[in-house]
């Protein structure tokens, strides 16, 4: 894997963790009891990003660092992972 593919990988697993990070202690204005005037109900009361991009970055380069290892020391290929013949095989 080359640096360019490497930085581009974590970016990708870096931005999927993200979303799956971002709705976590999340406090709507409606559960805070304070609504804004102009903005919806659900609309966050404090987005704590520092906190949930923090988080991002530790799961992330978890994430990345066993994938990469999967993927350099071919670990699991693509062999592996079929488990049907091809057309082309038959």
């Amino acid at each position: 894997m080359t640096i360019t593919t490497s930085i581009v990988f974590y970016m990708v697993v870096w931005t999927l963790t993200f979303f799956v990070i971002n709705p976590l202690w999340q406090k709507s204005q409606s559960e805070h009891g304070d609504i804004v005037p102009g903005t919806p109900a659900s609309a966050p009361v404090d987005a704590m990003v520092r906190k949930k991009a923090f988080w991002t970055t530790v799961w992330a380069t978890g994430v990345f660092a066993v994938l990469f290892v999967v993927i350099e020391f071919d670990i699991v290929t693509l062999d592996d992972l079929l488990w049907t013949t091809l057309p082309s095989d038959r």
